[in-house]
Protein backbone atom coordinates (compact mmCIF):
# COMPACT_ATOMS: atom_id res chain seq x y z
CA UNK A 1 0.00 0.00 0.00
CA UNK A 2 1.09 3.60 -0.60
CA UNK A 3 2.66 5.65 2.17
CA UNK A 4 1.90 9.31 2.78
CA UNK A 5 4.53 11.93 3.75
CA UNK A 6 3.93 11.39 7.46
CA UNK A 7 4.83 7.73 7.22
CA UNK A 8 1.40 6.18 7.82
CA UNK A 9 -0.57 3.89 5.56
CA UNK A 10 -2.73 5.74 3.05
CA UNK A 11 -6.41 5.42 3.83
CA UNK A 12 -5.86 4.78 7.54
CA UNK A 13 -7.75 7.22 9.76
CA UNK A 14 -5.12 7.20 12.52
CA UNK A 15 -1.42 7.47 11.49
CA UNK A 16 -0.13 5.00 14.08
CA UNK A 17 3.26 4.59 12.36
CA UNK A 18 4.08 8.30 12.19
CA UNK A 19 6.57 9.84 14.64
CA UNK A 20 5.05 13.24 13.83
CA UNK A 21 1.69 11.98 15.07
CA UNK A 22 3.20 11.09 18.43
CA UNK A 23 4.90 14.49 18.67
CA UNK A 24 1.51 16.12 18.05
CA UNK A 25 -0.30 14.03 20.68
CA UNK A 26 2.53 14.37 23.22
CA UNK A 27 2.65 18.15 22.78
CA UNK A 28 -1.08 18.39 23.49
CA UNK A 29 -0.78 16.12 26.51
CA UNK A 30 2.03 18.26 27.91
CA UNK A 31 0.08 21.41 27.11
CA UNK A 32 -2.70 20.42 29.54
CA UNK A 33 -0.37 18.95 32.14
CA UNK A 34 0.66 22.27 33.68
CA UNK A 35 -2.57 22.83 35.61
CA UNK A 36 -4.35 19.48 35.91
CA UNK A 37 -1.31 17.68 37.37
CA UNK A 38 -1.06 20.02 40.35
CA UNK A 39 -4.75 20.85 40.82
CA UNK A 40 -5.35 18.14 43.47
CA UNK A 41 -2.43 19.36 45.58
CA UNK A 42 -3.42 23.04 45.60
CA UNK A 43 -4.71 22.72 49.20
CA UNK A 44 -1.33 21.27 50.25
CA UNK A 45 0.54 24.24 48.79
CA UNK A 46 -1.05 26.50 51.41
CA UNK A 47 1.14 25.26 54.31
CA UNK A 48 4.21 24.67 52.11
CA UNK A 49 4.34 28.32 51.02
CA UNK A 50 2.34 29.82 53.91
CA UNK A 51 -0.38 31.30 51.70
CA UNK A 52 -4.17 31.77 51.55
CA UNK A 53 -6.73 30.38 49.09
CA UNK A 54 -6.49 33.48 46.91
CA UNK A 55 -2.69 33.20 46.78
CA UNK A 56 -2.95 29.53 45.79
CA UNK A 57 -4.68 30.71 42.64
CA UNK A 58 -1.46 32.54 41.71
CA UNK A 59 0.09 29.18 40.82
CA UNK A 60 -2.47 29.02 38.02
CA UNK A 61 -2.36 32.73 37.18
CA UNK A 62 1.44 32.96 36.91
CA UNK A 63 1.36 30.00 34.54
CA UNK A 64 -1.43 31.41 32.40
CA UNK A 65 -0.44 35.09 32.06
CA UNK A 66 2.31 34.64 29.41
CA UNK A 67 -0.13 33.02 27.01
CA UNK A 68 -2.40 36.06 27.00
CA UNK A 69 0.20 38.35 25.50
CA UNK A 70 2.81 36.34 23.63
CA UNK A 71 0.85 33.53 21.98
CA UNK A 72 -0.14 35.58 18.89
CA UNK A 73 3.53 36.43 18.34
CA UNK A 74 4.47 32.79 18.77
CA UNK A 75 1.81 32.03 16.17
CA UNK A 76 3.45 34.50 13.79
CA UNK A 77 6.86 32.96 14.44
CA UNK A 78 5.45 29.49 13.72
CA UNK A 79 3.90 30.76 10.47
CA UNK A 80 7.13 32.54 9.49
CA UNK A 81 10.00 30.20 10.44
CA UNK A 82 8.14 26.89 10.75
CA UNK A 83 6.41 24.92 13.49
CA UNK A 84 9.48 22.90 14.52
CA UNK A 85 11.70 25.81 15.47
CA UNK A 86 9.04 27.16 17.80
CA UNK A 87 7.74 23.92 19.29
CA UNK A 88 11.09 22.46 20.36
CA UNK A 89 12.27 25.43 22.51
CA UNK A 90 8.84 25.63 24.13
CA UNK A 91 9.00 21.98 25.20
CA UNK A 92 12.44 22.41 26.74
CA UNK A 93 11.39 25.59 28.58
CA UNK A 94 8.29 23.88 29.96
CA UNK A 95 10.21 20.87 31.24
CA UNK A 96 13.16 22.67 32.80
CA UNK A 97 11.19 25.45 34.53
CA UNK A 98 8.42 23.14 35.74
CA UNK A 99 10.80 20.63 37.28
CA UNK A 100 12.74 23.45 38.90
CA UNK A 101 9.81 24.32 41.18
CA UNK A 102 10.41 21.07 43.06
CA UNK A 103 13.62 22.52 44.49
CA UNK A 104 12.25 25.67 46.16
CA UNK A 105 9.85 26.67 48.92
CA UNK A 106 10.23 30.37 48.18
CA UNK A 107 6.90 31.62 46.84
CA UNK A 108 8.39 34.24 44.55
CA UNK A 109 10.92 31.85 43.04
CA UNK A 110 8.18 29.26 42.51
CA UNK A 111 5.90 31.79 40.83
CA UNK A 112 8.76 32.99 38.64
CA UNK A 113 9.41 29.44 37.49
CA UNK A 114 5.68 28.94 36.91
CA UNK A 115 5.76 32.05 34.72
CA UNK A 116 8.63 30.60 32.67
CA UNK A 117 6.85 27.27 32.49
CA UNK A 118 3.79 29.13 31.27
CA UNK A 119 5.86 30.62 28.44
CA UNK A 120 6.82 27.09 27.45
CA UNK A 121 3.20 25.98 27.56
CA UNK A 122 1.76 28.92 25.64
CA UNK A 123 1.52 27.30 22.23
CA UNK A 124 1.89 23.54 22.71
CA UNK A 125 -1.75 22.61 22.09
CA UNK A 126 -2.07 25.38 19.52
CA UNK A 127 0.87 24.07 17.50
CA UNK A 128 -0.39 20.49 17.79
CA UNK A 129 -3.76 21.42 16.29
CA UNK A 130 -2.04 23.62 13.70
CA UNK A 131 0.15 20.71 12.60
CA UNK A 132 -2.95 18.55 12.18
CA UNK A 133 -4.44 21.26 9.98
CA UNK A 134 -1.20 21.51 7.98
CA UNK A 135 -0.63 17.81 7.37
CA UNK A 136 -4.05 16.17 7.17
CA UNK A 137 -7.23 16.85 5.21
CA UNK A 138 -10.93 16.01 5.13
CA UNK A 139 -12.49 13.57 7.57
CA UNK A 140 -9.06 12.37 8.67
CA UNK A 141 -8.34 15.90 9.88
CA UNK A 142 -11.68 15.97 11.72
CA UNK A 143 -10.96 12.56 13.24
CA UNK A 144 -7.48 13.58 14.40
CA UNK A 145 -8.70 16.85 15.88
CA UNK A 146 -11.28 14.82 17.78
CA UNK A 147 -8.67 12.27 18.80
CA UNK A 148 -6.31 15.04 19.88
CA UNK A 149 -9.11 16.45 22.01
CA UNK A 150 -9.75 12.97 23.37
CA UNK A 151 -6.11 12.53 24.35
CA UNK A 152 -6.21 15.94 26.03
CA UNK A 153 -9.25 14.73 27.95
CA UNK A 154 -7.55 11.47 28.87
CA UNK A 155 -4.51 13.41 30.04
CA UNK A 156 -6.69 15.79 32.02
CA UNK A 157 -8.40 12.76 33.58
CA UNK A 158 -5.17 10.94 34.33
CA UNK A 159 -3.08 13.87 35.57
CA UNK A 160 -5.21 14.67 38.66
CA UNK A 161 -4.97 11.00 39.64
CA UNK A 162 -1.24 10.98 38.99
CA UNK A 163 -0.70 14.33 40.69
CA UNK A 164 -2.66 13.26 43.76
CA UNK A 165 -0.75 9.97 43.95
CA UNK A 166 2.65 11.62 43.51
CA UNK A 167 1.78 14.23 46.13
CA UNK A 168 1.41 11.47 48.70
CA UNK A 169 5.16 10.94 48.35
CA UNK A 170 6.00 14.63 48.67
CA UNK A 171 4.42 17.87 47.44
CA UNK A 172 7.35 18.49 45.06
CA UNK A 173 7.19 15.19 43.16
CA UNK A 174 4.40 16.25 40.73
CA UNK A 175 6.54 19.21 39.71
CA UNK A 176 9.46 16.91 38.91
CA UNK A 177 7.19 15.05 36.51
CA UNK A 178 7.03 18.15 34.29
CA UNK A 179 10.54 17.24 33.11
CA UNK A 180 9.00 14.66 30.76
CA UNK A 181 8.66 17.48 28.23
CA UNK A 182 12.43 17.38 27.64
CA UNK A 183 12.57 13.97 25.86
CA UNK A 184 9.48 14.94 23.85
CA UNK A 185 11.38 18.04 22.71
CA UNK A 186 14.22 15.80 21.54
CA UNK A 187 11.77 13.63 19.56
CA UNK A 188 10.23 16.74 17.97
CA UNK A 189 13.69 17.96 16.96
CA UNK A 190 14.30 14.68 15.13
CA UNK A 191 10.84 14.00 13.66
CA UNK A 192 9.45 17.33 12.49
CA UNK A 193 10.10 18.96 9.13
CA UNK A 194 11.63 22.37 9.84
CA UNK A 195 9.90 23.88 6.81
CA UNK A 196 6.39 22.93 7.88
CA UNK A 197 4.26 26.08 7.96
CA UNK A 198 7.11 28.44 7.02
CA UNK A 199 6.11 31.40 4.83
CA UNK A 200 7.49 34.75 3.63
CA UNK A 201 4.63 36.94 4.82
CA UNK A 202 5.79 40.19 6.43
CA UNK A 203 4.73 41.15 9.96
CA UNK A 204 2.77 44.25 8.94
CA UNK A 205 0.85 42.35 6.27
CA UNK A 206 0.35 39.45 8.64
CA UNK A 207 -1.11 41.64 11.39
CA UNK A 208 -3.42 43.39 8.92
CA UNK A 209 -4.77 40.10 7.64
CA UNK A 210 -5.19 38.61 11.13
CA UNK A 211 -6.93 41.78 12.31
CA UNK A 212 -9.34 41.58 9.38
CA UNK A 213 -10.30 38.01 10.25
CA UNK A 214 -10.59 38.70 13.99
CA UNK A 215 -13.21 41.39 13.32
CA UNK A 216 -15.56 38.88 11.71
CA UNK A 217 -18.62 38.16 13.92
CA UNK A 218 -17.97 34.43 13.65
CA UNK A 219 -14.37 34.81 14.84
CA UNK A 220 -15.40 37.06 17.73
CA UNK A 221 -18.04 34.55 18.79
CA UNK A 222 -15.51 31.70 18.67
CA UNK A 223 -12.99 33.58 20.78
CA UNK A 224 -15.67 34.63 23.27
CA UNK A 225 -16.86 31.03 23.53
CA UNK A 226 -13.31 29.80 24.17
CA UNK A 227 -12.74 32.44 26.85
CA UNK A 228 -15.96 31.70 28.71
CA UNK A 229 -15.55 27.92 28.60
CA UNK A 230 -12.01 28.08 29.96
CA UNK A 231 -12.81 30.83 32.49
CA UNK A 232 -15.53 28.68 34.02
CA UNK A 233 -13.55 25.45 33.80
CA UNK A 234 -10.39 26.75 35.48
CA UNK A 235 -12.23 28.98 37.92
CA UNK A 236 -14.99 26.63 39.03
CA UNK A 237 -13.68 23.11 38.46
CA UNK A 238 -9.88 23.25 38.49
CA UNK A 239 -9.38 25.82 41.27
CA UNK A 240 -12.53 26.28 43.37
CA UNK A 241 -13.80 22.70 43.41
CA UNK A 242 -10.63 21.13 44.91
CA UNK A 243 -10.70 23.73 47.69
CA UNK A 244 -14.42 23.09 48.25
CA UNK A 245 -13.89 19.33 48.40
CA UNK A 246 -11.03 19.77 50.84
CA UNK A 247 -12.73 22.26 53.16
CA UNK A 248 -16.32 20.93 53.13
CA UNK A 249 -15.72 17.21 52.79
CA UNK A 250 -12.16 16.86 54.14
CA UNK A 251 -10.90 14.96 51.08
CA UNK A 252 -7.22 14.20 50.47
CA UNK A 253 -5.33 15.13 47.29
CA UNK A 254 -5.71 11.62 45.86
CA UNK A 255 -9.47 11.59 46.48
CA UNK A 256 -9.84 15.04 44.93
CA UNK A 257 -7.89 13.87 41.90
CA UNK A 258 -10.21 10.91 41.49
CA UNK A 259 -13.30 13.13 41.45
CA UNK A 260 -11.78 15.67 39.05
CA UNK A 261 -10.85 12.82 36.73
CA UNK A 262 -14.53 12.12 36.09
CA UNK A 263 -15.03 15.33 34.12
CA UNK A 264 -11.82 14.85 32.19
CA UNK A 265 -12.63 11.23 31.35
CA UNK A 266 -16.10 12.17 30.11
CA UNK A 267 -14.44 14.86 28.00
CA UNK A 268 -12.00 12.31 26.59
CA UNK A 269 -14.68 9.78 25.64
CA UNK A 270 -16.85 12.45 24.00
CA UNK A 271 -13.91 13.95 22.09
CA UNK A 272 -12.86 10.50 20.84
CA UNK A 273 -16.25 10.24 19.13
CA UNK A 274 -16.07 13.72 17.65
CA UNK A 275 -15.25 12.49 14.13
CA UNK A 276 -18.53 10.55 14.08
CA UNK A 277 -20.59 13.16 15.90
CA UNK A 278 -19.45 15.94 13.56
CA UNK A 279 -20.94 14.03 10.62
CA UNK A 280 -24.41 14.34 12.18
CA UNK A 281 -24.33 17.82 13.74
CA UNK A 282 -22.73 21.08 12.66
CA UNK A 283 -20.01 22.73 14.73
CA UNK A 284 -22.33 25.56 15.88
CA UNK A 285 -24.86 23.00 17.10
CA UNK A 286 -22.18 21.09 18.98
CA UNK A 287 -20.77 24.24 20.59
CA UNK A 288 -24.23 25.21 21.81
CA UNK A 289 -25.08 21.72 23.05
CA UNK A 290 -21.73 21.59 24.80
CA UNK A 291 -22.38 24.82 26.68
CA UNK A 292 -25.81 23.64 27.80
CA UNK A 293 -24.33 20.33 29.02
CA UNK A 294 -21.52 21.74 31.11
CA UNK A 295 -23.71 24.56 32.40
CA UNK A 296 -26.14 21.91 33.60
CA UNK A 297 -23.23 20.10 35.24
CA UNK A 298 -22.35 23.18 37.26
CA UNK A 299 -25.93 23.54 38.41
CA UNK A 300 -25.87 19.93 39.54
CA UNK A 301 -22.63 20.55 41.45
CA UNK A 302 -24.34 23.48 43.21
CA UNK A 303 -27.22 21.21 44.29
CA UNK A 304 -25.01 18.26 45.28
CA UNK A 305 -24.59 17.42 48.95
CA UNK A 306 -22.32 14.38 48.58
CA UNK A 307 -19.06 13.75 46.79
CA UNK A 308 -20.71 10.97 44.78
CA UNK A 309 -23.34 13.32 43.38
CA UNK A 310 -20.64 15.89 42.57
CA UNK A 311 -18.76 13.23 40.59
CA UNK A 312 -21.95 12.40 38.66
CA UNK A 313 -22.54 16.09 37.96
CA UNK A 314 -19.04 16.36 36.51
CA UNK A 315 -20.00 13.79 33.86
CA UNK A 316 -22.30 16.36 32.25
CA UNK A 317 -19.61 19.00 32.48
CA UNK A 318 -17.05 16.73 30.79
CA UNK A 319 -19.44 15.79 27.98
CA UNK A 320 -20.04 19.48 27.35
CA UNK A 321 -16.33 20.20 27.04
CA UNK A 322 -15.91 17.22 24.71
CA UNK A 323 -18.52 18.67 22.37
CA UNK A 324 -17.64 22.37 22.54
CA UNK A 325 -13.85 22.63 22.52
CA UNK A 326 -13.08 20.43 19.47
CA UNK A 327 -15.86 22.26 17.59
CA UNK A 328 -14.30 25.64 18.40
CA UNK A 329 -10.88 24.39 17.26
CA UNK A 330 -12.36 23.00 14.03
CA UNK A 331 -14.02 26.32 13.20
CA UNK A 332 -10.83 28.29 13.91
CA UNK A 333 -8.60 25.94 11.88
CA UNK A 334 -10.88 26.12 8.83
CA UNK A 335 -11.52 29.86 9.07
CA UNK A 336 -8.21 30.90 7.45
CA UNK A 337 -5.55 29.66 5.04
CA UNK A 338 -2.42 27.78 6.16
CA UNK A 339 -0.20 30.89 6.28
CA UNK A 340 -2.45 32.43 8.96
CA UNK A 341 -3.46 29.26 10.76
CA UNK A 342 -0.94 29.38 13.62
CA UNK A 343 -1.67 33.06 14.16
CA UNK A 344 -5.40 32.45 14.47
CA UNK A 345 -4.77 29.53 16.79
CA UNK A 346 -2.54 31.89 18.73
CA UNK A 347 -5.44 34.33 19.17
CA UNK A 348 -7.61 31.42 20.26
CA UNK A 349 -4.96 30.38 22.78
CA UNK A 350 -4.70 33.94 24.09
CA UNK A 351 -8.39 33.79 24.93
CA UNK A 352 -7.82 30.41 26.57
CA UNK A 353 -4.98 31.77 28.72
CA UNK A 354 -6.98 34.87 29.61
CA UNK A 355 -9.80 32.63 30.80
CA UNK A 356 -7.35 30.53 32.83
CA UNK A 357 -5.78 33.59 34.43
CA UNK A 358 -8.95 35.41 35.44
CA UNK A 359 -10.87 32.27 36.34
CA UNK A 360 -8.22 30.87 38.69
CA UNK A 361 -7.92 34.00 40.85
CA UNK A 362 -11.42 35.36 40.23
CA UNK A 363 -13.36 32.54 41.85
CA UNK A 364 -11.12 32.33 44.93
CA UNK A 365 -10.99 36.12 45.35
CA UNK A 366 -14.76 36.55 45.16
CA UNK A 367 -15.38 33.62 47.52
CA UNK A 368 -12.94 34.98 50.12
CA UNK A 369 -13.97 38.64 49.83
CA UNK A 370 -17.73 38.68 49.50
CA UNK A 371 -18.96 35.66 51.44
CA UNK A 372 -19.00 34.70 55.11
CA UNK A 373 -17.21 31.45 54.29
CA UNK A 374 -15.38 30.29 51.17
CA UNK A 375 -17.55 27.17 51.07
CA UNK A 376 -20.69 29.32 50.72
CA UNK A 377 -18.90 31.43 48.15
CA UNK A 378 -17.83 28.51 45.98
CA UNK A 379 -21.34 27.02 46.01
CA UNK A 380 -22.93 30.36 45.08
CA UNK A 381 -20.44 30.82 42.25
CA UNK A 382 -21.30 27.35 40.90
CA UNK A 383 -24.92 28.47 40.66
CA UNK A 384 -24.10 31.76 38.92
CA UNK A 385 -21.68 30.10 36.50
CA UNK A 386 -24.18 27.36 35.65
CA UNK A 387 -26.88 29.88 34.77
CA UNK A 388 -24.46 31.97 32.70
CA UNK A 389 -23.05 29.08 30.69
CA UNK A 390 -26.38 27.40 30.01
CA UNK A 391 -27.88 30.66 28.76
CA UNK A 392 -24.83 31.36 26.61
CA UNK A 393 -25.31 28.05 24.82
CA UNK A 394 -28.60 29.24 23.35
CA UNK A 395 -27.19 32.65 22.46
CA UNK A 396 -24.19 31.18 20.64
CA UNK A 397 -26.46 28.95 18.58
CA UNK A 398 -28.36 32.02 17.36
CA UNK A 399 -25.12 33.89 16.54
CA UNK A 400 -23.54 31.04 14.61
CA UNK A 401 -26.72 30.17 12.72
CA UNK A 402 -27.02 33.75 11.49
Amino acid sequence: MDEDPTGDTAGSEIPWHSAVFYVIISSSLIGVMGVSLISPLLPELRPVFGISDAAVGLFITAYSIPGIFITPFIGYAADRIGRKWVLVPLLFTFGIAGAGIAFTTNLYVALGLRFLQGIGATALVMLAVTLIGDIYEGNRRDTLIGMNGSMIGIGAAFYPLLGGALATLRWSVPFLFFGIAIPVGILALIALDGATGASEVQLSTYITRIYGVVQLPEALALFAAMFLAVFIYYGAVVTALPLLLSDEFGLTSSAIGLILAVAALANAVTSSLYGRISKRRTAPELISLGFVAFGSGLLLVWRSSTTGSIAIALLAFGIGLGLALPSIDMKVVTLVSEDLRAGMMGMRTSMLRLGQTIGAVGFTFVAETFFVSTVDGYRSLMLAAGILVTGTGGLLYIIFRN
